[in-house]
């Protein structure tokens, strides 16, 4: 624990020193590959390092070879700033180094990440039943999310026979979806032309009648329309789609109603906001990522479902190795997290989101993230009073597009 304790304050003064002096550090340093391989590459000794080396060389990598997501300058890409109160909970969670892949191996945290993501999938208007995990980011919660889609929607056992066993499976989203969609349905077997880039009407947005379109002419060819990618906020303009008629389209054609809100979705924390999602408590399946607009430390996403027993469903293996087995009724056990996605191990993830949850209030989170947005249309109502600027999208969300 001395030790411990040595490590832990060194730890906290650097950090407290990047803080204070945040505000007047560049946002980045431009830096070249050749020149920062050179500072922090170094071979492993044999001994042990001095603490002074250590923090000397821990020193260099905060102060002079980062880049700043949280300083009040930086507005490139969509990463959240993180949070203090986020990040002592990961230091708390590496500390208690909980693997959340078997309730026996992390009680608590198994029991909080599914109180979490309950509460989260109560926010977007899912029913009781709802429920999700939190993975490393939106690839993963996408991928998640479409594998549950194809293994509801396909019409056989995909799970056992694999996509061989029936016809090619199609997936819509508009030309603004994210890549990572196109990336899921490589690794889920069917392809990235199985996703079905349609058309956009003026706004950005997803055009319904191209989906139904495009699910007529596949079923005519002899493909098996399956799911739709809905945008809650595209990290291209922060166009949301048309959720409430999409979730139509899909009732009608028997679609999984699969939402991307990788980036915006937390704008349901907002009362302000919160219109611009209806039709969201809909879906069949939800990502989002907290460490992009709930502010919290890399990494973390989320991916919820409407009916929680699906994720089991696709990820369960009945044969586990014998080393895993438990009588849950015996011991009394929760849920173990490798029958809810691909990984067996996972970290702790869901603390810095619940602590920060907690330390804040939804109240400041609804006021944080409305304030985004009206700075954002700030900077969209400047651009169309000057001549030299032209906007080139409506501002939705926090990102305003316009040009010189």
């Amino acid at each position: 624990p001395k030790r411990a304790r040595e490590v832990g304050e060194r730890a906290l003064d650097l950090w407290e020193e990047l803080l204070e002096r945040l505000r007047d550090m560049p946002v980045s340093r431009y830096q070249g590959v050749d020149a920062v391989r050179e500072a922090v590459a170094m071979p492993v000794p044999e001994d042990p390092m001095p603490l002074d080396d250590l923090f000397g060389y821990l020193r260099e990598i905060v102060l002079e070879r980062s880049m700043y997501p949280g300083h009040p300058g930086f507005m490139a890409y969509i990463t959240g700033a993180g949070t203090v109160p986020g990040a002592a909970a990961d230091l708390l969670a590496a500390g208690l180094n909980q693997n959340l892949g078997g309730w026996r191996l992390s009680p608590a945290a198994s029991e909080i990440e599914q109180h979490l993501t309950r509460w989260l999938a109560e926010r977007f208007g899912l029913p009781e039943g709802s429920g999700g995990l939190i993975v490393s980011g939106g690839a993963m919660a996408n991928f998640v999310g479409l594998k549950v889609a194809r293994d509801r929607k396909a019409g056989w056992d995909v799970r056992t026979e694999g996509i061989r066993g029936g016809p090619p499976m199609v997936i819509y989203g508009s030309d603004e979806v994210h890549s990572v969609n196109q990336r899921a349905a490589d690794m889920l077997g069917l392809g990235r032309e199985s996703v079905r880039h349609v058309r956009i009407d003026e706004a950005f947005r997803l055009d319904v009648e191209a989906i139904r379109e495009a699910v007529a002419e596949d079923r005519a060819a002899g493909r098996r329309p399956i799911a739709v990618v809905a945008s809650a906020g595209t990290v291209g303009t922060g166009a949301i789609d048309p959720l409430e008629d999409i979730a139509n389209l899909c009732a009608e054609e028997d679609l999984w109603f699969h939402v991307d809100g990788a980036y915006g979705g937390p704008g349901v924390l907002s009362e302000e906001l919160r219109p611009l999602y209806a039709g969201i408590e809909r879906a069949d399946s939800i990502a989002f990522d907290p460490h992009k607009w709930l502010y919290t430390p890399h990494s973390g996403g989320c991916v919820l479902v409407r009916d929680f027993d699906h994720l089991p469903a696709s990820f369960s293996i009945a044969e586990h190795s014998a080393y895993v087995h438990e009588d849950k009724e015996a011991t009394g056990s929760g849920v173990d997290g490798l029958d809810l996605s691909p990984q067996f191990s996972r970290s702790f993830w869901a603390l810095k989101v619940w602590v920060s949850l907690l330390a804040h209030g939804t109240g400041a989170y609804g006021r944080r993230i409305a304030h985004d947005v009206e700075l954002a249309r700030y900077l969209h109502r400047l651009a169309e009073e000057r001549p030299e600027f032209e906007p080139m999208a409506p501002t939705t969300l926090s990102i305003c597009c316009f040009r010189y």
